[in-house]
């Protein structure tokens, strides 16, 4: 393989070529790679690839069912496929997505696993006929989608939401179709990270990724009933021994209405399984045991738990179905530890290798060759497999003291590991990163990772750099356990939660924070370190070393692992890939011209996964991952914000204006004296007043009675019952033009009042009010009606109102510089173009604010070759004059760059008539040296 990179798929697109090995190089295979999953046998050094037949065959039915254009859908679910698969224009010059419905498209995989289930349950029989699914032999039915770790489960959850709850509200009888959704997931990690499937919670999916194709549909899936809950409360209540009430075992409907929470009243559930491969049902004949399963990195008990609580469900409610989730749906068979099961059940296949080369995750790199003499068995290097060494078996599997070194070959292959960890260390150090790279190692037993953490923290390391006891993290794994699953630890080993302790004053966080997490016990304290290495503002953000002996929770998102260290038995391709799978997960992805992401690196020791980056057939090994910039919401800069309005869309409606020729208007003259503005009574007996008790009405006293406002309404009133039986358009609009016209004659010279006393506004006010009758004749026969085309913006009705505060934080690697006038914290560029606009907008002295329109998602709809497209415009430039400017910048012209502009000019002029979002101008920059003479040109 001489490729400088394993990416060779768009992740956009249906793979179009794989890697195959031929002896022992990788060879480029053109088509799609089959679905299959190989076994690694340690006992004879190994490894073959079983087929998955049934997922090859389903791929080529729901490829078929795709070209013929979805037969057997409901509506809903076409009108959803349309919408998931639109995804705007590629420009290949800013390397961006331009006119789709959301800043990214999905995944090619992520489409696939849904249009698969979706084949599954509505397609026509005779797309489906020849495919049976096989069950686990329980009562209800369970479907899978394999993802390989970081391509995007959380989405297809989101999506198979949508779809079950769009549907099932729309065809209530259809028993394909739930709206009573229950997730299960193996962890509070996973639990927390999965809130953001709630339609109402503030950074729900569902928005972010603009899910519905109208705001009819998002309002619906706010009907949604659904319930996220761990699978630890699946666990039978325990007895309470010595309680004096004896209150028995749980009841199964005490269970389900405990479990199933606001849920408990509805029935015909869908559940979905989030790393599945926990929940399996084990067969009477598997005799598995607890070292097999602690290999496979499986908990027995809770496996069986997970599937006994679901059948309680289904006994008492109903599950419909469920979809399990995992990228690794295997179970252990009991039959040798080389062997695995996979489910039978799974639909789709989406492996770790489609995902290498789709770039959907960090290549590995593991050792292929070095130095030193290569294992006499295999020829390979023993850094490839460092536990199969001998002496490093031997060595590790004894108990042995904390200040035990480690093996020989260890020791060295650490000074190797932590070398290149220092080097990228250091360039992310040059880049100005405070967060650094993380090195994780997975070890076999507690006494070796402690040996592990006494061999940095106490200087025996031959790189200096990883002597950092406050940035080391040794994971007790017991205490994590208990962590996962909400429970306290039993653990007393004082040393441990003082140095935990020390890791989080370490961080450096503001003192209240700190303070609560001080006060939090062990496990909750190991979780909060573990849940955020590598996030800023979080207890986890330096930490540097972190040395586990499980492979750490599912759902751990830490994106800056760099170099893993891998000392334990691996018997199967599926386990490294569990183990280098906590390090997959992409920094940033930015992507080249061809749609295809920029290759980023994990460095692995000791995992001998099967497919690699192979650095050694010459030229130089690839560089470490490239560091990545945190684009934020600067704090303290609100001044600088910017705001803008969602438009929809842009009606051109024609409406019957009222107007009046104000040239042709004759002057109405109020005789003050016909109009008496108080009065004195008296009282009277006989027919004679009685004047010394005499009272006086004075009706600018009672000014508050005759508010201008109110009285505007009143005389609208009297004119439109004049109007309402002629008028041809809307009647609420009528109304508003009344008021209108109302106003503009007590403001015009068309009312004269010879009196300088009463041209005081208080009586003037007064002389209106009393004359009312004839003002609104004399208004009325000059009135006449015409047809006026307007402009009506129609706002987004979820957010109506965008603004650069509403961005949400995301990563690059492009090139980029802190900003002093944005309200964003960076700008980053995409050509050397942007970059002298960024500039000009920093020193202008007339710029009072300004913001790269990147990720702030502001767009203009236009239509290009019959269909709906996003133009998204470079730049929004506050000026010292109050107006707003949109600035585009582009080297060359077209047709479709034409459609744009006038989009954009169309949507200016309709916010401008709105009003209330101030004056916007919009204008092109051709050339570099014209932008400070178009920015200008608006001053």
């Amino acid at each position: 393989m001489t490729a400088n990179s394993l990416i060779i798929n768009s992740p956009y697109d249906a793979p179009s070529a794989y890697w195959e090995r031929d002896g022992k190089q990788m060879a480029l295979q053109q088509g799609r790679r089959p679905a299959a999953y190989e076994i690694f046998d340690t006992r004879n050094n190994t490894q073959r690839t079983e087929p998955l037949e049934q997922v090859n065959k389903i791929r080529q039915r729901v490829d078929e069912w795709r070209a013929d254009g979805y037969p057997g859908v409901t509506s809903v679910t076409r009108q959803l496929l349309e919408h998931w698969h639109a995804r705007g224009d590629w420009d290949p010059d800013a390397c961006r997505w331009e006119g789709g419905p959301r800043q990214y498209p999905f995944y090619f995989c992520q489409l696939e696993a849904i249009e698969t289930l979706i084949w599954l349950l509505e397609a026509q029989e005779q797309y489906r006929q020849g495919i049976f699914l096989s069950g686990d032999g329980g009562p209800w039915e369970r479907i899978c989608n394999k993802m390989a770790t970081g391509s995007g489960k959380t989405s297809v959850m989101s999506l198979i939401i949508t779809w079950q709850t769009l549907n099932a509200i729309h065809y209530p009888k259809d028993r394909r179709f739930s709206k009573a959704v229950l997730i299960i997931t193996p962890g509070l990690t996973v639990k927390s990270r999965l809130q953001v499937l709630k339609p109402g919670h503030p950074q729900n999916v569902f928005d972010e990724f603009n899910l519905c194709p109208n705001e009819a549909m998002r309002q619906q899936l706010n009907r949604v009933e659904l319930v996220i809950e761990n699978w630890h409360t699946l666990m039978p209540l325990k007895e309470q021994a010595r309680s004096v009430v004896k209150k028995g075992k749980e009841s199964d409907e005490a269970f389900t209405r405990r479990v199933l929470g606001s849920l408990a009243n509805e029935r015909d559930l869908i559940v979905i399984n989030d790393e599945a491969h926990h929940a399996y049902r084990q067969q009477a004949e598997s005799k598995i045991s607890k070292k097999q399963a602690e290999e496979l990195g499986i908990d027995l008990e809770e496996a069986t738990r997970w599937i006994e609580g679901l059948d309680r469900i289904h006994k008492t409610r109903r599950i419909r179905r469920s979809f399990d989730l995992s990228a690794t749906p295997f179970a252990p068979t009991g039959k040798s530890n080389t062997e695995s099961g996979l489910f039978e059940w799974i639909v789709s296949d989406f492996g770790l290798n489609d995902a290498i080369e789709a770039g959907l995750v960090k290549t590995p790199r593991v050792v292929v060759r070095d130095d030193a003499l290569a294992n006499a068995k295999t020829y390979a290097s023993k850094l490839y497999h460092l536990y199969r060494e001998d002496e490093v078996k031997e060595d590790l599997n004894r108990r042995a003291e904390v200040t035990a070194p480690l093996p020989d070959l260890v020791q060295k292959a650490y000074a190797l590991l932590a070398y290149d960890w220092k080097e990228t260390r250091q360039q992310w150090q040059e880049a100005g990163h405070s967060i650094p790279p993380v090195m994780l190692t997975v070890c076999n037993r507690t006494e070796t990772a402690a040996r592990i953490e006494h061999f940095f923290n106490g200087g025996d390391c031959l790189i200096q750099e990883t002597q950092a006891p406050d940035a080391t993290l040794r994971v007790d794994s017991k205490v994590l356990e208990k962590a996962e699953q909400g429970e306290t630890s039993s653990s007393k080993d004082k040393q441990y939660a003082a140095r935990l302790e020390a890791l989080i004053k370490a961080a450096r966080l503001p003192a209240d924070k700190e303070a609560d997490l001080l006060a939090m016990k062990q496990e909750e304290q190991l979780r909060a370190l573990v849940d955020t290495v590598g996030k800023r503002g979080q207890p986890g953000q330096y930490l540097q070393n972190v040395i586990s002996v499980a492979m750490l929770s599912e759902g751990w998102d830490a994106a800056n692992v760099t170099h893993i260290m891998g000392l334990r038995a691996f018997t199967s391709q599926l386990l490294c890939e569990q183990v280098i799978g906590r390090g997959l997960r992409r920094v940033s992805h930015d992507m080249d011209a061809d749609r295809k992401f920029l290759p980023e690196y994990v460095n692995v020791f000791g995992v001998p996964l099967s497919i690699f980056q192979d650095a050694s057939e010459g030229g130089e090994a690839p560089p470490p991952p490239k560091p990545s910039v945190r684009i934020e919401v600067e704090p303290g800069r609100n001044h600088l914000e910017i705001r803008w309005p969602n438009v929809d869309r842009i009606d051109n409606v024609l409406k019957p204006e009222l107007v009046i020729d104000w040239q042709s208007v004759p002057t109405l003259t109020l005789d003050p004296a016909q109009t008496p503005l108080n009065a004195d009574i008296a009282p009277s007996l006989t027919g004679s007043p009685n004047l010394a008790m005499v009272t006086e009405i004075d009706l600018e006293r009672a000014v508050e009675e005759f508010r201008l406002q109110n009285l505007t309404f009143r005389a609208a009133r009297k004119l439109y019952q004049h109007n309402q039986a002629t008028f041809g358009g809307d009647k609420q609009f009528l109304a508003v033009q009344l008021i209108r016209l109302v106003e503009q004659f007590l403001e015009s010279r068309k009312l004269d009042i010879p009196s300088l006393w009463h041209q005081d506004p208080v009586r003037r006010r007064l002389l209106f009010a009393l004359n009312m009758d004839t003002v609104v004749g004399h208004v009325n026969r000059h009135v006449t009606e015409q047809n006026v085309e307007r402009q009506e913006l129609i706002f987004d009705e979820h957010q109506p109102i965008g603004a650069t505060a509403y961005m949400r934080p995301w990563l690059t690697t492009k090139p980029c510089a802190p900003t002093e006038r944005s309200q964003i914290s960076h700008v980053v560029y995409d050509s050397t173009w942007e970059k002298m606009v960024a500039d000009v907008c920093e020193d202008h002295p007339s710029i009072a604010a300004w913001a790269k329109n990147d990720h702030l998602d502001f767009k203009v709809r236009y239509l290009w070759r019959g269909s709906s497209r996003n133009f998204v415009p470079d730049y929004l430039i506050r000026l010292a004059n109050g107006k707003t400017l949109v600035l585009e910048v582009k080297g060359q012209d077209s047709q479709q760059n034409a459609e744009k502009r006038t989009a954009m000019e169309t949507w200016v002029k309709a916010v401008n008539e709105q009003g209330g979002f101030g004056q916007w101008v919009f204008d092109t920059v051709f050339e570099p040296s014209q932008t400070r003479d178009v920015i200008e040109g608006h001053l």
